[in-house]
């Protein structure tokens, strides 16, 4: 489901830093040093020195994604809105930027999640110094007529189309609309349909959103890689210090807690695999909580290629193609959904049984030690092994950073995953893992409901 696929997927920005804050100690659970300087605006910038000469990482986190579409009839504007943030400035038109940032070899992209915004850049050091004025031009100053608009506005609905022909889409909505009642999370990322085909008419609106979100204190950049300290913090100043926008809150309803469980289904006109999804209600990820650290670890011990349910449902029985846990730290409370692609539709009860026994041995205190011990090492020695290059560690800084406030969240995080017992695996579960705190979803392919599927 696209928006639980882990990205590996936002409290404004921590307490106020000096203008000047000291570099903060590299430790041994996040080996680089980060040094965090909030300007007079309330922008704040994150620089992290990186063995990789001549190459650098800029990359800007916006605290804004689904989870901030309060408004009725106005879902699915942060996804559309990464979109026109490459629509240009009066100085720098549309598609000179790409031009000037193509001309020195440079990576550009973004992404969207329910929390937050990530623009990303890559390249040589070189062209550092045109690329934060080009950056710091295009979000304070960003400019699209009402036709481009429309356009792009077009260009959205086609993916979302591209989307709906996969049965991931359907299910990500049939899920968030069963499991929330209250709460932004009940759409995606994409947004309600309806919302995105009335979007070519909402051009006023595209321009209040820029205004409300794109702030400096909704803001922190993130530049990792080969460069000049003093040169980058001075040169980020001059550009970015005269951006004024005032920071803008809105109420996010709160979910109520939920009473009794919750179950949907879905007929999918096409053949595909039948699946099988539990989702749980779980607590938001906060720099100050185990929470997130407690969920990754239990979505391995659950069902992980060591686990039980894997080597039964998998290996063994081959019930299952494959057994998920999507487990990305979300801003709010979110959800833990087991995620089951099954082999055939005949076998869904029996997987069904299989995993909740799993569950309930884990809230009867059956907890393998060793293996939860193993599974946080291999988590924390995984993500690390991930960040080979500056781009890897300046997004996992901004996904951790923009869902959970901190700059410095992602060290908060991996060093508690160290900290995580077998306790706290089965206190979470009965707390969380409960049958009034459960939907359930399945999904039926045509093929399947005619009789079973090869």
């Amino acid at each position: 489901m696209p928006r639980l696929l882990p990205l590996l997927l936002l409290l404004l920005l921590a307490p106020v830093l000096p203008a000047s804050a000291q570099p903060q100690e590299a430790s041994r659970f996040f080996p680089y040093t980060l040094k965090t300087t909030r300007l007079p605006n309330g922008l704040t910038v994150v620089r992290v020195p990186f063995n990789s000469p001549g190459i650098v990482a800029y990359v800007t986190a916006v605290r804004v994604g689904s989870r901030n579409e309060v408004e009725p009839g106005r879902t699915g504007f942060a996804h559309f809105f990464e979109h026109m943030m490459f629509k240009g400035t009066k100085a720098h038109p549309e598609g000179q930027r790409e031009s000037i940032l193509g001309g020195f070899g440079f990576d550009d992209n973004a992404f969207t999640t329910d929390d937050i915004t990530v623009y990303q850049v890559y390249g040589p050091t070189a062209g550092l110094q045109q690329l934060i004025a080009l950056e710091a031009d295009r979000f304070q100053n960003l400019t699209y007529s009402e036709p481009s608009f429309q356009t792009e506005a077009l260009a959205v609905l086609g993916e979302y189309h591209k989307n709906a022909a996969s049965p991931n889409l359907k299910l990500e909505e049939s899920l968030a609309k069963t499991a929330f009642t209250r709460h932004t999370y009940q759409h995606t990322t994409l947004g309600f349909y309806e919302d995105i085909q009335a979007m070519p008419k909402a051009y006023a609106y595209s321009r209040a959103f820029f205004e409300r979100w794109y702030t400096p204190a909704n803001t922190t950049l993130f530049i990792v890689g080969d460069f000049d300290d003093a040169q980058v913090l001075a040169e980020v100043t001059k550009q970015y210090g005269a951006w004024s926008r005032k920071a803008t809150t809105v109420t996010i309803p709160t979910e109520p807690a939920q009473q009794k469980a919750r179950a949907i289904h879905v007929d999918w006109p096409q053949p595909t695999q039948p699946r099988h999804v539990l989702a749980w209600h779980a607590p938001a990820a906060r720099a100050d909580t185990p929470d997130a650290a407690i969920m990754a670890v239990l979505a391995e011990y659950l069902v992980g290629d060591t686990s039980p349910a894997y080597k039964e449902l998998v290996l063994e029985k081959q019930l299952v193609e494959s057994l998920n846990i999507y487990s990305t730290p979300h801003r709010d409370p979110y959800l833990f959904p087991i995620d089951a692609t099954l082999q055939d539709e005949k076998h869904r009860a029996a997987v069904d049984a299989s995993l909740r026994r799993e569950v309930k041995a884990l809230i009867d205190g059956k907890v393998d030690a060793a293996r939860v011990k193993a599974i946080q090492d291999h988590v924390r020695y995984g993500m690390l092994m991930d960040q080979e290059t500056p781009r890897d560690v300046a997004i996992d800084l901004a996904l951790y950073a923009g869902v959970m406030g901190p700059p410095d969240a992602l060290s908060s995080y991996l060093r508690q995953l160290g900290t995580v017992t077998p306790e706290q695996l089965t206190a979470f579960a009965k707390k969380y893992l409960v049958d009034p705190n459960l939907t359930v979803l399945t999904l039926t392919p045509k093929a399947a409901a005619a009789g079973g599927t090869k």
